[in-house]
C-alpha cells in the first residue's frame, strides 16, 4: 500500500464516522479544536493531506470516539 492509498482508506474512515454522527463538514471544523477550516477537512477526507497525528487526535475528540477508532481500517495485504 502507498501513502495515497492509505490517506483515502483514513479520508474516508473519518468521513464514515463523521456521517454517523450527521455532522457537516462544517459541524466538524467548528467543533474541532482551535483554528480548523472546512476546507482542511475536506482534503482530509479526501486524501488530499497528510495530517499530523495531532490533528488526528482534534478530530477524534471532536467526533467524539477514540483516536484508535480513527486508525481501525482494513489495510488489504499485498
Amino acid at each position: 500500500m502507498d501513502k495515497s492509498e492509505l490517506l483515502r482508506i483514513i479520508g474516508k474512515r473519518i468521513l464514515e464516522l463523521r456521517e454517523e454522527k450527521n455532522l457537516t463538514q462544517l459541524d466538524l471544523a467548528a467543533k474541532i479544536e482551535g483554528d480548523f477550516d472546512t476546507t482542511n477537512v475536506s482534503r482530509i477526507e479526501s486524501g488530499r493531506t497528510n495530517p499530523t497525528i495531532f490533528t488526528l487526535y482534534r478530530i477524534a475528540q471532536a467526533l467524539d470516539v477514540k483516536l484508535e477508532d480513527i486508525m481501525k481500517i482494513e489495510i488489504p495485504e499485498d
